[in-house]
């Protein structure tokens, strides 16, 4: 990847208002933010926004925060694969087959079993907790297209245990989809998921499906759908003295996608009050536990808080926050990457760019794939590098690998 879509941003900003003919100050009124803030992105002075001001821009300017923050559109392939190379067309194809439109043999191949299926499953999950998104691209679509074939070939509980697996697979591509700037492929793709639910032997994916929705849609700059997805489902499934781990789980999880989506609107009371019920759950379980590529427990809780506090622009709160996370390494390579890129984001809001930095270089040893798709870590790293001297040779090296040139 270039850095052509990070040192962009400022440029599509303005033509984006010149086209929706706006002035900066008119801008500053619609999106809520100061006429300075939008001067220094449009100048280049400025390469990073606060989440909640790119959606606010966003939403001013009638478009979506993925193309304002230049999201990768394809798949970074450094080494290919023995399998082939990851194809966002073929991942289009898996989701959306011609033959669902013109009808005909959607299933040439004898179907796979069911333990295959899942055994497929899990090692995709595996593969999405660690960031590695050209794998996945290159899995995933004969992953859909197998239980789409098993599902169609089998009946009763196999078929169930089909679905399942289908939904799943569909939910991870929705979230692939979305991590590549195409909201509206994944969005089809959680239709598709919710299909395969009504048809599958796995209560609980109802509630992963709107764990996921809610994520889709807090990308798409769609925060008040997001926030009402988790929350109405959250409300259905509430937990009592006699819940199970995985149903407080759930149940966090959702939480803190409300939670999240509360943040980027500026709605600090109600993350509050979300981030303390998420809290209260964790603490009854003792300790995180994974449902399908999602944790939750008291250390994923403690990591959302601090992700909060940054997007709430409480740094020294958020620093002091990080360093009191339990049992980090317990989380997946990706949770823990994201939270060390809070620290870094933290850390520049402080003026401690050395701090921030290390950081980065953090994030990159836990999850470096996931990292090269990452747009807020791409930004913060060229703002870095801007201010670096040419002796640190870390900032640099990670700016290299990270394919921004200049």
């Amino acid at each position: 990847m270039s850095s052509t879509a990070e040192s962009g941003m400022g440029d599509r900003l303005a033509e984006l208002r010149l086209r929706r003919n706006m002035t900066q100050e008119q801008l500053s009124e619609h999106a809520g933010l100061s006429v300075d803030v939008i001067r220094k992105l449009e100048q280049g002075r400025r390469k990073t926004a606060r989440l909640s001001s790119i959606n606010a821009l966003a939403r001013a300017l009638d478009t979506e925060p993925s193309y304002l923050v230049g999201q990768p559109s394809t798949f970074d392939v450094r080494d290919a694969s023995d399998e082939g190379l990851p194809s966002v067309l073929a991942l289009r194809q898996a989701v959306s087959p011609v033959a669902d439109l013109l009808g005909g043999d959607t299933d040439p191949e004898d179907p796979p079993s069911i333990e295959d299926l899942r055994a497929a499953l899990r090692s995709t999950e595996t593969i999405r907790r660690d960031g590695r998104m050209s794998e996945i691209g290159v899995l995933l679509p004969q992953l859909i297209r197998d239980a789409r074939t098993a599902a169609h070939a089998y009946t009763g509980r196999d078929a169930a245990a089909a679905n399942s697996v289908l939904a799943v697979a569909y939910q991870v591509a929705a979230t692939t989809l979305t991590a590549l700037g195409k909201e509206d492929a994944a969005f089809t793709a959680m239709e598709r998921s919710l299909s395969a639910i009504r048809r599958c032997d796995d209560p609980n994916l109802e509630t992963l499906a709107a764990s996921t929705l809610s994520w889709v849609f807090t990308k798409q700059g769609r925060l008040a759908d997001a926030e009402r997805v988790a929350l109405a489902r959250a409300e259905q499934i509430e937990p009592s003295f006699r819940s199970t781990p995985e149903e407080l789980a759930l149940w966090g999880i959702l939480l803190l996608r409300a939670a999240t989506a509360a943040a980027r609107r500026e709605r600090h009371d109600t993350v509050t009050d979300l981030l303390r019920m998420a809290k209260g759950a964790a603490a009854s379980m003792g300790e995180d536990l994974m449902v399908h590529a999602t944790p939750f427990g008291p250390t994923n809780a403690a990591v959302a808080n601090v992700n909060f506090l940054v997007e709430m622009e409480k740094s020294d709160e958020a620093i002091r926050a990080a360093r009191t996370v339990p049992d980090l390494n317990s989380l997946p390579p990706t949770w823990r990457a994201r939270f060390h890129v809070d620290r870094a984001l933290a850390y520049n809001d402080l003026g401690k760019d050395g701090a921030s930095g290390n950081a980065l270089l953090k994030a990159e040893q836990d999850a470096p794939e996931w990292l090269r798709y990452h747009s807020t870590s791409r930004r913060l790293v060229e703002d870095l590098r801007e201010r670096a001297s040419r002796r640190d040779t870390a900032l640099l090296g990670l700016a290299d690998r990270l394919g921004l040139i200049g």
